[in-house]
């Protein structure tokens, strides 16, 4: 052959490349565009699957947010229910009192009825207990509803950010499973802004539409896919994928990826009872409850909830002479539009960049309260009393710290609860971090009004900022970052089969067949034209 012939037979506009695969060779374009498949299923219908999973959520906000607005009207003059200073505490803390059995109870039934199944169940006892609330003739019923609602509210909690984690990829995750914590602020601005110009009776009303629209939505959703396999369903998880990836993505790879981990973990066996407190009591489950169990506790103490529950009366003690009602509903508002901000920053900027924001603002804030309402103290106390001054001061220590405890301690633990744990107990042991985590709501709000007795508010305050201020060394110490990590690599972690969750600096991954959610491509061979033609 002459030259030209040769050449006639090559093109030189571009080198022949071929890549290896688990079969064999193919052509690296096809398999690129085979990889893009992959790895990204339709954004929509994942988005879609989470906002219905987390609409209960609004509940828990509607349960934290409730107490604060209707809490002064009964305590009016006007009242039809007049209560004192130990029935409001009892009012504003019995829902944080039935939350953990919620909890506890998800965790049981995600595991053993299914993710779905368990949201839907959650929302009969919180219609129940806002109608109780509703149309209450006497103190006890009120009562009898908070634990109704409290117990709906523990119920959902774990649920909504397991079916989220489980039904999206990771690149949408960590924003996703934020959209909890949206629900919570979102249900507290309502009862802010409702409890603000209706009576407590219409506001309860009101708050059984949300239960009602959760349950009959979600009837219409998919299982989890990872619930399924566990289960011993493939075809059904197949079924679920396609629902939630769409067409154009590769069903049967990840199905595969995830019976292959399910496997070699053996989450698709059930287990017995010996099993499962076994599994529990593993350090791939037992270091991250660790873990959460001590964010939640320093994440309470920091005052986040007496600021919630007592929102109204707290801004009436400060000493502000802007109005009260207002002042909340400003702060619902605050808090809702931060969570937002909070659910794009856990996709830019991870777990512990946030957490420390909230440890080191809510410190800071809730000791400048503090210190302010020792001068106040001084000043009411004065004889003759003294004027406040600077009254614009513990309304910015109060938005200060809204706004920095939303950005990481309202959203970074919560999302923590769907990634963190093993399939095999992901349920039951979500269920038991939630449980401590309104254990503690419990606790902080039925303390406060003691706290406030003995230490006064102004030492309450700054013992709140002291906490906070020393869980930041807690945090750097022991706390993960889970940022783009998938639920396989977080669960080998705290197995012992890798040593770490870093990617360290220039690092390139070695490819893996068997993963569809790893980014990496197949090694390409590329065949010289001068040594094709010379062979």
């Amino acid at each position: 052959m002459t030259g030209q012939e040769t050449s006639a037979l090559v093109n030189n506009s571009k080198t022949p490349s071929i890549v290896a695969t688990k079969n064999g060779y193919t052509n690296a374009s096809a398999v690129e565009s085979q990889t893009t498949k992959q790895n990204r299923g339709k954004p929509l219908r994942q988005i879609l699957a989470a906002f219905i999973s987390n609409i209960g959520t609004i509940n828990t906000g509607f349960a934290f947010g409730f107490s604060a607005v209707v809490i002064p009207q009964l305590k009016a003059p006007d009242s039809v229910l007049p209560i004192d200073e130990s029935q409001a505490s009892w009012v504003a803390s019995l829902s944080s009192a039935s939350t953990p059995v919620g909890c506890i109870l998800s965790g049981y039934l995600m595991d053993r009825w299914g993710r779905k199944k368990t949201l839907i169940v959650t929302e009969v006892p919180l219609i129940l207990g806002w109608l109780m609330i509703a149309f209450a003739t006497d103190i006890y019923m009120i009562y009898i509803g908070r634990l109704l609602v409290g117990l709906g509210s523990g119920m959902v909690g774990a649920p909504a950010r397991v079916y989220t984690s489980e039904v999206t990829q990771p690149h949408l995750r960590g924003m996703l499973t934020a959209l909890a914590s949206i629900g919570i602020s979102l249900g507290v601005l309502i009862q802010y802004t409702l409890g603000s110009f209706v009576r407590w009776q219409v506001l309860a009303g009101v708050s059984t539409i949300v239960p009602i629209l959760a349950l009959g939505l979600m009837i219409f959703m998919p299982e989890t896919p990872n619930f399924l396999i566990g289960k011993q369903k493939p075809e059904k998880a197949t079924k679920s994928l396609a629902k939630l990836r769409g067409s154009t993505y590769d069903v049967e790879g990840e199905v595969d990826q995830l019976q292959n981990f399910a496997n070699k973990n053996h989450t698709n066996v059930k287990m017995t009872t010996k099993e499962t407190l076994a599994a529990i009591m593993s350090p791939s489950a037992l270091k991250p409850f660790g873990i959460l169990f001590l964010y939640f506790m320093m994440y309470q103490f920091s005052g986040v909830n007496t600021i919630t529950f007592y929102a109204v009366e707290i801004f009436q003690d400060s000493g502000t002479k802007m109005d009260k009602n207002m002042c909340t509903i400003v702060l619902g508002v605050v808090r809702l539009a931060f969570t937002i901000i909070a659910c794009i920053a856990l996709r830019r900027c991870g777990r512990r960049p946030l957490t420390f924001i909230s440890g080191i603002g809510c410190g800071v804030s809730m000791i400048g309260l503090g210190v302010y309402l020792y001068y106040k103290y001084q000043w009411d106390h004065a004889d003759p009393p003294i004027e406040p001054v600077n009254t614009w001061f513990p309304v910015a220590c109060i938005f200060v710290f809204t706004i920095t405890c939303t950005l990481g301690f309202l959203v970074v633990p919560w999302v923590m609860i769907g990634e963190l744990y093993p399939q095999r107990v992901r349920g039951i042991i979500g269920g038991m971090t939630t449980c401590s985590a309104h254990i503690f709501v419990f606790i902080v709000v039925k303390t406060y009004p003691f706290l406030a007795s003995v230490l006064y508010q102004h030492g309450t305050f700054m013992l709140y900022g002291c906490i906070s201020l020393t869980g930041c060394i807690f945090f750097y110490k022991c706390l993960p970052e889970t940022k783009g990590k998938s639920l396989q690599e977080i669960e080998d972690y705290f197995s012992g089969r890798i040593k770490t969750l870093k990617t360290k600096k220039g690092a390139t991954a070695l490819p893996n067949y068997d993963n569809n959610l790893n980014n990496t491509k197949p090694p390409t061979i590329t065949v010289e034209k001068d040594k094709l033609l010379s062979s």
